[in-house]
C-alpha cells in the first residue's frame, strides 16, 4: 500500500478519541487505509443492503456484534446508528473504539455533528497527493501525463487506462450518488451539466451562464452543485477578504476534486492533447490548488483557502492565512517563468504592505517547470515538489 500522508494524525485521534469519522471521495482510498491500519478490528460496509437495513431498524442489535468497536464503512447510510453509538462510546470510555467512513461529506457530517459532538474526531482523505506519489516514485516526469492520470489509487494499484477507469468511475459512483441524493429525472441533463462544469474549472462560478448552458434553471443549478460537493466532485474557494480600498469580486472559484476526472470530462486521454488543449492552464491551476486542499486535509489544518481579484482585474490564485501571516500563490503552467509572471503578485504585495494588518507576507508561484529558485522576492516553485 502506499503510504499515506493522513496516516500519522489518523493513528494519533484514535488515541484521544472513541470514535474517527473517515470522509473522502469514493475511491480515495479510506477503506483501504482504516484496514490496513486497523486489520483486528471487524469490519461492515453500510452498502450491502441486509447490513444497512440491520444497522437502520435495529441500530443497538447492530452494535452488540462489536463489543470491541469496528470500522463501519459507508456510515452516512444509516443515521440511526449515530445516536446509538453515542451511548455505547459513553458507557465504554474505549479510546479509538470506532472508524466511521463515508463519501458523501455534508450527510455524514450532519449526523454527525448532530448526534456525535464531542466523541468524535473527523479526518478527511482526498485521493493520493503529489508528495505522496513522488514519495512513491509513481509521479509521472511531466505534468500533462500527470492531469490526464489523475490521482484516484486504483489508477496506480491496477494496470488500467485512465480515461476508461475515469468514466467508469463517473458511471458508476459519481452519477448513480448524484441520483440517490437528488432523485435527478433528467440524466442527460445532468450528464451535460457535469461536463459544462468540468470546463469551468479553475474559473470564476457564473450560475446563471451555467444553468443556461445546461439548460435547466438556475434552482436547479445551484442544487446540483450542492450535490457535486457532497460527493466530492468539486469544491468552491471563496475571495478573500481583504480589499485593500479596492473594490473585490463577490464570486467563488470552482474546481473539479481531481484534475483527472476533469480531463476525462473534456475527452482528454492523452500528454499531447493536454498540452495543446486551451484549458490547459486552468487545469493545471486546478491541479495545484487540489494540492494545497490536500496538504490541509491531511494535516488537519482548518482554515480554508481563499483567492484575490479586484474589479480591475488583478487576480493572485490563492491566499493561505497562518493567524497575521499571509502566503500569497500564482499558478503558472508554463515550463519557464515568464518576465510578466510576477505583475499580479507584486500588486497585491504592494498593496497588503502598504493598506493591510500583516505581520508577514510570503509571496511564492509554481509553475510547470522543474527547478525552484528565488526571484524578484519570491520563492518560485516547481509543480513536482509541492508538499
Amino acid at each position: 500500500m502506499i503510504p499515506r500522508h493522513a496516516t500519522p494524525r489518523l493513528l494519533r485521534l484514535l488515541q484521544g478519541f472513541p470514535i474517527v469519522t473517515l470522509t473522502g471521495p469514493r475511491q480515495s482510498g479510506k477503506t483501504t487505509l482504516v484496514r490496513h491500519l486497523l486489520a483486528d478490528k471487524p469490519y461492515v460496509s453500510l452498502e450491502a443492503p441486509a447490513q444497512r437495513e440491520f444497522a437502520r431498524s435495529q441500530p443497538a442489535d447492530f452494535l452488540q456484534q462489536f463489543p470491541q468497536g469496528a470500522v463501519i464503512d459507508e456510515a452516512q447510510n444509516a443515521p440511526e446508528l449515530l445516536s446509538q453509538m453515542q451511548g455505547v462510546v459513553d458507557a465504554s470510555g474505549v479510546m479509538g473504539q470506532f472508524v466511521l467512513t463515508g463519501s458523501h461529506n455534508f450527510s455524514l457530517l450532519a449526523s454527525v455533528t448532530q448526534s456525535l459532538a464531542g466523541r468524535t474526531a473527523l479526518v478527511e482523505l482526498l485521493p493520493f497527493s503529489i508528495a505522496e506519489l513522488r514519495d512513491a516514485k509513481l509521479l509521472a516526469s511531466d505534468y500533462p501525463s500527470q492531469m490526464v492520470k489523475g490521482f484516484y489509487p486504483a489508477l496506480y494499484d491496477r494496470a488500467l487506462e485512465p480515461h476508461e477507469w475515469l468514466q467508469a468511475y463517473l458511471v458508476t459512483y459519481a452519477e448513480r450518488d448524484a441520483r440517490g441524493l437528488a432523485a435527478i429525472q433528467d440524466l442527460g441533463a445532468f450528464q451535460r451539466f457535469l461536463r459544462l462544469t468540468a470546463t469551468r474549472t479553475g474559473q470564476l462560478l457564473n450560475m446563471q451562464s451555467l444553468a443556461s448552458d445546461a439548460g435547466v434553471s438556475d434552482k436547479t443549478a445551484k442544487h446540483w452543485l450542492s450535490i457535486l460537493e457532497t460527493c466530492y466532485l468539486v469544491h468552491l474557494v471563496r475571495p478573500h477578504f481583504a480589499n485593500f480600498g479596492k473594490r473585490l469580486t463577490k464570486s467563488p472559484k470552482l474546481y473539479m476534486t481531481d484534475v483527472g476526472l476533469a480531463a476525462a470530462l473534456l475527452g482528454i486521454q492523452s500528454a499531447s492533447q493536454m498540452q495543446h488543449h486551451p484549458l490547459r492552464g486552468a487545469l493545471f491551476e486546478t491541479m495545484v490548488v487540489n494540492e494545497f486542499l490536500k496538504n490541509r486535509a491531511n494535516t488537519g489544518v482548518r482554515s480554508p483557502l481563499y483567492f484575490w481579484r479586484d474589479n480591475s482585474g488583478t487576480e493572485v490564485d490563492l491566499i493561505l492565512e497562518r493567524g497575521t501571516e499571509l502566503a500569497a500563490i500564482e499558478i503558472k503552467s508554463g515550463i519557464t517563468v515568464a518576465s510578466d509572471a510576477f505583475g499580479s503578485l507584486k500588486k497585491w504585495q504592494k498593496y497588503a504592505q502598504e493598506r493591510g494588518n500583516f505581520s508577514a507576507i510570503y509571496p511564492g508561484l509554481v509553475y510547470g517547470g522543474d527547478d525552484a529558485y528565488a526571484r524578484e522576492g519570491v520563492s518560485v516553485m516547481p509543480w513536482h515538489g509541492l508538499t
